[in-house]
């Protein structure tokens, strides 16, 4: 009979262990994502999952990328943080399995006959030996869903170090190509800055063989001395803006400060399409978003953690072993020893500390349940904004050329009115600096217009990230 009670409580144990755990299960929060764009594409895209960064035609950007993938050093601490939640997983499932030791130990020992129980060895019989082999289990019967609630937000804390992994892939691509190229554009505006030096430093020879032969006055060589100087300090401050960018590229792509190979000139880029979506595809497509909903999930598990501690834990121990105080008859019939027991703890009295678990855990509920809601908005911002930039740098950057073909113009009509008599140098001082700075602007703008195509892949997420992913052996590997 005692072994049929042991199999109903046993039977009777599983049927309880595979009720729902306590605490609320996950539902997504309330979103109000908006059915469009204020501008730009509603359609969805497959081109936000291509390699969007071989798009603008230039090698060197497209093994740049690779080599800052593979070698980024805040990737591989993305990666590392990857295989710790991984292996805190491990642990949060390992609990529900029954545990299984081992242990074997040989004693000599000593009894004193001053104890009631050593008061009946005969004299001379208090030394003796204790040899053990045991094999012991113990399994916590998961009745109130604890451990597979913990192992629910392990699995959630997993999933949201994963998401954060491809977040820095994400941030690193978009970051290192908007890099370089600014790069670029920095490299044209020191070519233009250049060129105008050589420029003005003939239109000062000039000037100057004009002042000592009597033609022209003082103020005219001075006005193009001026001009002369206001270029060759702008040469200086390029050339440390370009090697400060290829300071920040090394530092992205995991290596010392150093120079970095250029492709195309900047000219040459080629646009990228333009990549599209819904707005509620971002809550799939962003792995910012994935991974603020994955961390809300684990924050909702642990408040049935903590509320499974309001109830008993209920734990079985067994042991099998052998137990001899001589170590030739260890392993013979008689030695042979076994114990079961059944436990269960209850908290009767804690001062609040479980309540206050309780509430501490629903409190980062509510607190992630906000993160995410914001995550979501930004991320609808960074869309927006996105193909605002795109759509106004792309009007600005016309109109610009368009002042700079009026300036070049106006250049060439102010050195004739010079050349005829009909107006001071200082006219054409003045055109060519409004000519100069109109040319860096315009460099400018279409640096921004550029940057604006990777940020709206990087504001639209989606499976380029996956592609970039693969070009890392470490991400590679961490994620099989």
């Amino acid at each position: 009979m005692s072994e049929l009670r042991a199999a109903a409580l046993a039977i009777l144990a599983c049927g309880l262990a595979a009720c729902s755990a306590v605490g609320p299960d996950y539902a997504r929060p309330a979103l109000d994502v908006p059915a469009g764009w204020r501008m730009g594409p509603a359609e969805a895209s497959e081109i936000s999952n291509a390699a969007w960064w071989d798009a603008f035609q230039d090698p060197a950007l497209s093994k740049l990328v690779a080599d800052t993938i593979a070698g980024s050093l805040d990737l591989k601490a993305a990666v590392a943080r990857v295989d710790q939640a991984r292996a805190q997983y491990g642990l949060a499932r390992s609990a529900l399995f029954p545990q299984v030791n081992a242990d074997a130990s040989g004693e000599r020992l000593r009894a004193s006959r001053t104890t009631f129980s050593g008061a009946s060895i005969p004299p001379g019989h208090q030394n003796y030996n204790a040899y053990d082999l045991d094999l012991s289990a113990s399994y916590e019967i998961d009745i109130w869903g604890r451990l597979r609630r913990a192992t629910e937000a392990a699995n959630a804390q997993l999933l949201a170090s994963e998401e954060g992994r491809r977040t820095v892939v994400l941030t690193l691509v978009t970051t290192v190509a908007d890099a370089y190229i600014q790069l670029l554009a920095l490299d044209d505006e020191l070519a233009i800055a250049q060129r105008t030096l050589v420029s003005r430093r003939e239109v000062l020879r000039l000037q100057k063989a004009r002042f000592d032969g009597g033609v022209a006055p003082e103020s005219d060589m001075r006005q193009a001395e001026s001009q002369y100087q206001i270029a060759a300090a702008e040469v200086p401050l390029l050339q440390r803006q370009v090697a400060q960018q290829e300071n920040l590229i090394s530092l992205l792509a995991g290596r010392n400060p150093g120079p970095v190979e250029r492709g195309r000139d900047f000219s040459q880029l080629a646009v990228p399409p333009v990549p599209a979506g819904l707005p509620s595809d971002l809550l799939a497509r962003r792995p910012d978003v994935r991974q603020a909903e994955q961390s809300l999930i684990a924050a909702n598990a642990d408040i049935g953690v903590a509320r499974a501690a309001y109830f008993p834990r209920i734990s079985l121990t067994a042991l099998l072993g052998l137990q001899s105080d001589q170590l030739s008859q260890l392993f013979k019939g008689p030695s042979f020893a076994w114990s079961a027991a059944g436990g269960l703890t209850q908290s009767v009295f804690s001062g609040g500390a479980l309540r206050s678990q309780v509430e501490f855990a629903q409190a980062r509920q509510r607190e992630l349940v906000a993160g995410y809601q914001s995550a979501v908005i930004s991320a609808l911002r960074d869309v927006n904004d996105a193909l605002i930039a795109r759509t106004t740098l792309e009007q600005q950057r016309a109109e610009q050329e368009k002042n700079v073909a009026a300036l070049t113009r106006l250049l060439e009509l102010a050195k004739r009115r010079y050349q005829e008599g009909a107006a001071i140098f200082l006219e054409v001082a003045t055109a060519e600096q409004s000519l100069f700075d109109a040319q860096i602007t315009l460099d400018s703008v279409r640096a921004q217009l550029f940057q604006s195509y990777a940020d709206l892949y990087r504001a639209f997420g989606g499976g380029w990230v996956q592609t970039a992913e693969a070009l890392a052996p470490q991400a590679a590997d961490s994620a099989r």
